[in-house]
């Protein structure tokens, strides 16, 4: 692609901007600053709603008792029991354990600021979970 043809579409990238090598007018490959491009906005949106819909899945199951809120909490940052495991240190198993409401309620203090290091937050917030599922980008129809 040529420097000058670089996509300069609406993306959700706010601020920031993408980079792509581009060919300049001389035939060198060159960094091209680009805001976007619809076709990339568009995958990245559908990919957001199937993380979204996770995570709505996710929450309903710990408010009907079936889950312990560290299934959202993972959902949210897109982790499976296997990479959280490997993240905090223990087996899978004890993460699927902990995925239970009486695995989780079983769970000690040291165990928790753990998990919640790893999910950037603070241990008490653990337990909170939000109204609604919000997302860092807009929703497909919101564009």
């Amino acid at each position: 692609m040529k420097k000058d043809e670089v996509p300069q579409d609406q993306a959700i990238l706010g601020p920031w901007q993408e980079l792509f090598y581009a060919v300049d007018e001389d035939g060198r490959y060159v960094l091209a600053p680009s805001r976007g491009w619809e076709a990339a906005t568009v995958a990245n949106l559908q990919a957001w709603e199937v993380i979204a819909e996770e995570m709505e899945q996710a929450l309903s199951a710990v408010r009907a008792g079936r889950a312990s809120p560290l299934a959202f909490h993972m959902a949210r940052c897109q982790m499976n029991p296997r990479l959280l495991s490997r993240y905090v240190g223990i087996g899978w198993w004890r993460v699927r354990r902990h995925l239970r409401p009486a695995g989780y309620a079983a769970m000690g203090s040291d165990l928790r600021e753990r998990y919640a290091r790893i999910f950037g937050i603070e241990a008490a917030e653990l337990d909170r979970l939000p109204e609604q599922v919000q997302l860092p980008v807009p929703r497909v129809d919101e564009l």
